[in-house]
């Protein structure tokens, strides 16, 4: 049974006035037409205009789009690192009611031509730097009619098998810096992200311009986002929109600044960019923040991050992670959760003022946990009978989530019936609440490890081993036992100094008061590097893969329990 709907008595407002994201950018443009929008290029330069010059390019793209064929309702796909382009486009694709197509350049090639080719994407815009993973799938895909090339450069000087292609800036350079825009119907899609896909073939989510418009509100909310803030753009933009961050920019007339293309070998250059531009708003995943705390270590002179707040996702960000940032730097953390289904944001782990008065060290435990839900989001935990479990903390259940920007079904997809259940989105994630009301996320439920039928938490025990200071990245995983159906392995990466003088043991010993003897790693794998999905998150399933037969090649191993 979906959301039951009753009619009040009517209402004088004028309901018919739509929510759409290029009102956002407007709204800038008329309020903070001077307010900066910086973006690093990928020699380290930065490039900058104002609001009001954005809006301008934006609208000679809309009117580059139409003149290109672009209908409302088509799907555009776009390629692009965080930059100023990637904006760009993404409000004038959605402002003439097209749908902008994330493309996510780290899925697999078969994986990227379904995704193009299940949302009948008509266009593709692709930065020339990923050109090539364009150029192996295009000829799978049979809807695309054209290529826009994002460059400074003129099309026949840019080498590409690609055809027929355009220049991003030759295009905007015919066009007028005016656009007639339209009211859109704002349960219209304004954006598509395709799962990851993990677990099959990725799956749609097509997100509406009432939609990322309430999501935005919640988020500046929940983060005090306003315009004396410097909102530094680090996710990717070219998934689940970035977790919406860039939005809230020309939303609260907050200055901008894109991250353009890195890699986790070189976040040295996004703390130099938070010094530079001073910085006070960012968001990323831990997978992300570990390099980057290890570049600060090196830093002679560490940098004040005071007024920093970071949201971490993805993963559960390691307490000693948070803790050493804040000690080295005064940078504070702020621990989120959600999903591609989910916009992303429906949680948010700050303390309430009732809970000042807690130790300090009990308010660092607590920001472990997810956090609670923003305003719009509800979450309900379920036992399998589908009843609520009782906030205590303790008792683990199902996460069900739904509100105004959670989806509601797939894009042409039969998995919708197994991931849907009376109007809330089913995560697939284990979690609890406590009395306070904040839910800590204990793991993937395809991910708890059952041993000897009790439950063990893969996400406890990994953010325990990377407190020892030895370690860069921990993961743990279930492996098939032959007596305790599963028993968990830890894989750990080491970091540079603590390799041959760690062991082991050493690993145990550390993380051995924190938990039951039953619940300790059988076995801890010391290994160069952990396999990661697409989006930057252990790939549990690769591990799976890689160590099925783990115990079976020692013979049945045991631990005295």
């Amino acid at each position: 049974m979906g959301v039951q709907v009753i009619s009040g008595f009517p209402a004088t407002t004028g309901d018919d006035y739509q929510l759409n994201t290029i009102s956002v950018l407007r709204h800038a443009c008329a309020v903070y037409p001077e307010v900066e929008v910086a973006s690093r290029r990928d020699d380290g330069s930065i490039f900058r205009y104002t609001y009001l010059e954005a809006y301008q390019r934006v609208c000679r793209l809309a009117n580059a789009l139409e003149k290109l064929g672009v209908r409302p309702g088509d799907r555009v796909g776009v390629m692009d690192w965080n930059t100023y382009r990637h904006f760009e486009l993404y409000m004038a694709v959605s402002g003439i009611g097209a749908v902008m197509l994330q493309m996510n350049p780290r899925l697999a090639p078969d994986d990227i031509a379904y995704v193009v080719g299940h949302s009948e994407a008509r266009f593709i815009f692709v930065a020339e730097s990923l050109l090539p993973v364009i150029e192996a799938v295009a000829p799978k895909v049979k809807t695309v009619e054209g290529f826009i090339v994002i460059t400074d450069k003129a099309p026949g000087t840019v080498g590409t098998t690609l055809s027929p292609l355009s220049s991003y800036e030759e295009l905007l350079g015919l066009e007028p810096p005016d656009y007639p825009w339209r009211m859109i119907d704002e349960k219209s899609a304004y954006s598509a992200c395709y799962t990851s896909g993990t677990t099959g073939k990725p799956k749609g989510v097509y997100y509406s311009h009432r939609s990322v418009y309430l999501h935005t509100s919640a988020l500046v909310m929940a983060f005090n986002i306003c315009a004396s803030d410097v909102l530094l753009q680090m996710v990717p933009m070219f998934h689940a929109q970035g977790w919406g961050f860039w939005l809230s920019g020309p939303m609260t007339g907050a200055k901008l600044v894109f991250s353009g293309r890195y890699t986790l070998d070189s976040t040295g250059g996004l703390v130099d960019l938070i010094v530079s531009e001073k910085a006070t708003v960012t968001a990323g995943a831990p997978a992300l923040f570990m390099p980057m705390l290890h570049y600060v270590r090196t830093m002679p002179q560490k940098p004040d991050f005071s007024g920093l707040r970071i949201a971490s996702g993805a993963t559960e960000p390691p307490l000693a992670m948070m803790r050493e940032f804040y000690e080295l730097c005064k940078a504070e953390f702020i621990h989120a959760y959600g999903a591609t289904e989910t916009s992303p944001v429906v949680t948010v782990n700050r303390l309430k003022p009732s809970l000042q008065s807690w130790p300090k060290e009990k308010q660092w435990e607590n920001q472990k946990k997810q956090g609670l839900p923003v305003a719009g989001a509800e979450i309900r935990i379920c036992n399998p009978d589908g009843t609520e479990t009782v906030h205590d903390g303790q008792t683990v259940g199902e996460v069900l989530i739904r509100g105004p920007w959670i989806a509601s079904s797939y894009y042409n997809d039969s998995r919708t019936a197994d991931c849907f259940r009376d109007g809330y989105w089913v995560s697939g994630d284990a979690g609890t609440i406590d009395q306070h009301g904040y839910i800590k996320i204990t793991d993937r439920v395809k991910d708890m490890i059952k041993s000897g039928g009790e439950w063990i938490s893969s996400i406890d025990l990994e953010n325990a081993i990377m407190a020892h200071p030895g370690v860069l990245e921990a993961s743990v995983v279930g492996l098939p036992h032959p007596k305790w159906q599963e028993r968990p392995v830890a894989l750990v990466v080491l970091r540079e100094q603590a390799k041959d003088k760690t062991t082991r043991e050493d690993i145990l010993e550390f993380i051995g008061s924190k938990f039951a003897r039953w619940q300790l790693p059988d076995d801890v794998l010391f290994v160069d590097s952990i396999p990661k999905t697409s989006v930057g998150k252990f790939s549990k399933k690769t591990m799976r893969e890689m160590y099925a037969d783990f115990f079976k090649s020692k013979g049945l191993v045991t631990r005295d329990s």
